[in-house]
């Protein structure tokens, strides 16, 4: 996996696009003592579940794997 130039603007950029698609869709309520890694996981999972992006392997399922997928999907996002 070879990392992206801005990846932190690029997940920090993810976060909030897709707390917006959530909420927007009225799956979820972020709090604000939700954790960044909990807004991570669960963003992916709902951007999987609706088939926006596609899933990695469950055996590469990790922290570090979510953020770079969340990554390239901002980055190719509006």
């Amino acid at each position: 996996m070879k990392k992206l130039k801005n990846e932190n603007a690029l997940v920090k950029k993810a976060i909030a696009d897709g707390m917006r698609y959530g909420e927007e869709r009225g799956v979820v309520e972020f709090e604000p003592t939700d954790s960044a890694a909990e807004k991570i996981e669960y963003i992916y999972r709902l951007l999987v579940h609706d088939k926006i992006i596609q899933p990695l392997p469950e055996l590469d399922i990790s922290q570090r794997s979510m953020r770079h997928r969340l990554a390239i999907w901002a980055s190719k996002s509006k």
